[in-house]
């Protein structure tokens, strides 16, 4: 085992080079990269086929008209974009996971908890949803079996996840170049055959399909949120905060509003089916273009699944999960694939259904978490937080924990509208629509802030006043003492 004061590793010479190590800080040696970076991160994979189907969802589930599901898109993507911006800046300057920076907010084993659902959703849940739009795609471009699609696509999403990160911002970054390029092409025809001023039978404006609508697309943008500074934490420490923020944050937000804007139109071309959207989006496509753009769609997948295996497995080794040798992040990478695998496998009979479920699922226990997290950094502002997250720490705030606990139990109580559990209020009054979002955040910040000041848990050390510099965190990987 190497010894705490040893220098560090050095950065693979390579990006082919299987990535080693998990969590750990990552320090000054080993730091590259330009900010600008991180919106071909963030916008390549969004590229895909679900992201166009939460504007289908908006116009055939919700039945709002296209402006209006316009409106309600563009509100949802504009706070996920710019909650992922934020976040983004929080990497550089401890060079820490996401989920790692949580645990000044929740503590060491009060950071399972969120660790934990980020875990599920991104390694496994995101990836199954991801690897069906994928697998219907190369289906229906080849017409081999569904299944066999499936697996194909699973393959290669584990392939490029398992050898790490600089493997994925590149596949990123020549992804986001050649795939846009595609969905603009087809984008724009999708627009010349769509209807406009469509409204859905029995359907137009109600408040309810509104915040149905903004809380599916806000889901979709912010299911980024957890995995924001996993990607940002290899930049120099003195990179521009705002250069990042607004890299990380358009990225996000620019990607989901189109591809999101061209599934709401394609939604309004007369003969368009729900019930099999990737065929319906691309039936008006000119045979190359639509062949294209399949392919497109099932890079897209892959794309999406590589950050989402890369952080699902960062999230597990942040809830302090002991693997202990050097490739245990890309193990963990390929277990999700394989779990995913059969899970996806299993989504595939009711795949649009349980897609709209799940959106609103992720943005009810993101909405919370992001409130304790933005609160606990203010909260924190002008503090060290190296001795706080270390695994050796043992940390504790319990003010987190009750405070998202809190966030979340409410909030579904009172406003969740789900097929699986409908809320007091929408019980009451089905015009309200879900507002649990919005409500858990609210709450959980609130909740937070109260909790803090009455339990008063350790603020870490002051900046320096000359040098503002900051400490590197030191055994925040239980499996490893690498700095």
């Amino acid at each position: 085992m190497t010894n705490l004061k040893m220098d560090p590793v050095p950065a693979p010479a390579k990006s082919s080079i299987i990535e080693p190590g998990g969590i750990e800080a990552i320090p000054a040696s080993r730091r590259h990269g330009s900010p600008w970076q991180l919106y071909a991160t963030w916008t390549a994979p969004n590229l895909e086929f679900a992201t166009i189907f939460v504007g289908v969802i908006a116009v055939a589930f919700f039945g709002l008209g296209f402006w209006q599901a316009i409106a309600a898109l563009v509100l949802g993507n504009l706070v996920g974009g710019l909650t992922q911006g934020v976040l983004s800046t929080w990497g550089p300057r401890d060079g820490l996971a996401q989920m790692v920076l949580s645990r000044t907010a929740f503590g060491y084993r009060g950071n399972i908890l969120p660790a934990a659902l980020n875990t599920l959703m991104a390694g496994i849940g995101w990836f199954a949803v991801n690897s069906v739009s994928g697998a219907f795609a190369l289906t229906t471009l080849t017409g081999m079996p569904l299944v066999l699609s499936l697996f194909i696509i699973v393959v290669v999403e584990v392939g490029v996840a398992f050898v790490g990160h600089d493997i994925v911002q590149l596949f990123e970054r020549y992804s986001t170049f050649i795939l846009g390029a595609i969905f603009l092409i087809a984008t724009i025809t999708v627009f010349s055959h769509s209807n406009l001023g469509f409204v859905p039978e029995g359907g137009g404006f109600s408040f309810g399909g509104f915040t149905l609508a903004a809380g599916a697309a806000f889901g979709y943008a912010a299911g980024w949120n957890p995995y924001a500074s996993d990607y940002s934490r290899y930049l120099p420490k003195n990179t521009s905060r705002r250069t990042i923020g607004l890299a990380a944050g358009l990225g996000n937000f620019v990607s989901c509003t189109v591809l999101m804007a061209a599934g709401a139109a394609a939604a309004t071309i007369v003969g368009f089916d729900a019930g099999d959207p990737t065929d319906s989006f691309t039936a008006s496509l000119p045979t190359i273009v639509r062949d294209l753009t399949l392919i497109a769609i099932a890079i897209g997948a892959i794309a999406a699944n590589a950050l989402n295996i890369y952080s699902g497995a960062m999230s597990f080794l942040a809830a302090g999960v002991k693997i202990p040798f050097a490739l245990r992040r890309a193990i963990v990478a390929l277990g999700f694939g394989v779990v995913g695998f059969f899970l996806a496998w299993s989504a595939l009979a009711d795949a649009g259904h349980a897609y709209e479920n799940f959106l609103l699922v992720i943005a009810y226990w993101i909405a919370p978490w992001l409130g304790v997290v933005f609160v606990d950094r203010y909260l924190r502002r002008g503090t060290k937080i190296a001795s706080l997250v270390s695994e050796r720490a043992r940390y504790r705030n319990p003010a987190g924990v009750a405070a998202f606990l809190i966030g979340l139990v409410l909030s579904i109580a009172l406003f969740s509208n789900q097929a699986f559990y409908t809320g007091l209020l929408p019980t009451l009054f089905p015009a309200v629509g879900d507002l649990t979002a919005v409500v858990g955040l609210v709450v959980a910040a609130v909740a937070y802030y109260l909790l803090f000041s009455a339990l008063k848990p350790a603020l870490g050390t002051r900046f320096d006043d000359t040098t503002n510099t900051t400490s590197v965190a030191v055994g925040v990987d239980v499996a490893d003492t690498v700095a």
